[in-house]
């Protein structure tokens, strides 16, 4: 989004209160990918508010407070002195809204679902025939909204995404040298890497701590990539969430919160599914990564992935480095270890 680009470096201080109990603290704020992000005044980040997700609580009037859709208690006040922030967010907040499927189409959508109720019962009540008329109609900016709400859930059990200031530069280079969606890592996950509606890809601290080279954390954002193109993430939501989900979705726009709370369980039960070496190789081959490190992270012995290894596309060829050690080095330090 252009004008994100242009905000980018945009930093403002506010007061913010984690509830409504809670006693307002000095913070700093500034936009991210998608997000707002709150830091401390040791540029530590305290939470990140989707862009989705931001409501105004007092429109026209300053200082301005901001809170979370569905949250009035936690809330953002920015003065009136940082007017340029404050418009930015307001610009961000219509361009956001500008994006989202219009009210109108909705009503009609609701109106065109009430009349054809009793020919949906004949062919779309199979659950599978509603996954897939959910999947073909969500649009991509409510995917996104949709990961970003998966993503805060998991935060609570995984720890706010690692925010240091070098390391988030290190790993948006990564992002751009793989082409892949947004990458957060988070500080303890119960598994290594996962992906979300809406193109993200969330990885473990391990990762970039317990490894000596970028080739691994790279193969894992390459797996997850390849997982996202095999199976949609949203059609994985709604099939374990089931048809009465895919059907609240089609029809309000909206997942029941205590649904996207199970799926976020459930995601950090689940292992990943296995990725079919051959695609995996050809992903490995266009990125012109080595494959052979992230085979035997996955396992010390090779044995269970010999193909990646017996295969890998960058052997004895030279390959271009995934990122400097310098930004190696900050990437690592991500979560301020």
């Amino acid at each position: 989004m252009t004008a994100l680009r242009k905000y980018a470096r945009l930093e403002a201080s506010a007061l913010w209160r984690p509830t409504a109990e809670a006693q307002r603290r000095d913070v700093i704020v500034s936009i991210g990918d998608a997000t707002l992000v709150v830091s401390d005044l040791r540029d530590q980040a305290l939470t990140h508010w989707s862009l989705a997700a931001v409501q105004r609580a007092n429109p026209g009037v300053r200082p301005a407070i901001f809170h979370p859709d569905g949250d009035p208690g936690e809330t953002l006040e920015i003065s009136a002195d940082e007017a340029e922030m404050i418009e930015a967010i307001e610009k961000l907040r219509r361009a956001v809204e500008r994006a989202r499927p219009r009210p109108g189409r909705l009503r009609w959508l609701g109106f065109a679902i009430s009349v054809l109720a009793m020919a949906a019962l004949v062919v779309f009540w199979l659950p599978g025939a509603i996954v897939d008329h959910t999947v073909g109609v969500v649009p991509q900016v409510h995917r996104g909204a949709i990961g970003e709400a998966l993503m805060q859930r998991i935060e609570r059990v995984g720890g706010t995404a690692c925010a240091d200031a070098g390391g988030l530069r290190a790993l948006r280079k990564l992002r751009a040298r793989l082409g892949s969606g947004p990458l957060a890592i988070l500080p303890s996950v119960p598994v290594a890497s996962l992906h979300l509606p809406g193109g993200h890809i969330l990885l473990d601290r391990s990762l970039v701590e317990d490894h000596e080279e970028p080739d691994v954390v790279a193969g894992y954002v390459l797996a997850e990539t390849r997982r996202a193109k095999t199976s949609d993430p949203l059609r994985d939501m709604l099939d374990v969430l089931g048809p009465w989900d895919s059907f609240r979705l089609l029809t309000s726009g909206e997942v029941d919160p205590g649904a996207l709370d199970d799926y976020a369980v459930h995601l950090m039960k689940v292992a990943p599914g296995e990725v079919d070496p051959a695609p995996l190789l050809d992903a490995f081959a266009a990125a012109r990564v080595r494959s052979t490190p992230y085979a035997y992270a996955r396992d010390v012995s090779g044995e269970s992935t010999l193909a990646l290894i017996e295969a890998d596309p960058m052997a004895g060829r030279d390959a271009d480095a995934l990122l400097s050690d310098a930004d190696w080095l900050r990437l690592q330090g991500i979560c301020g270890g």
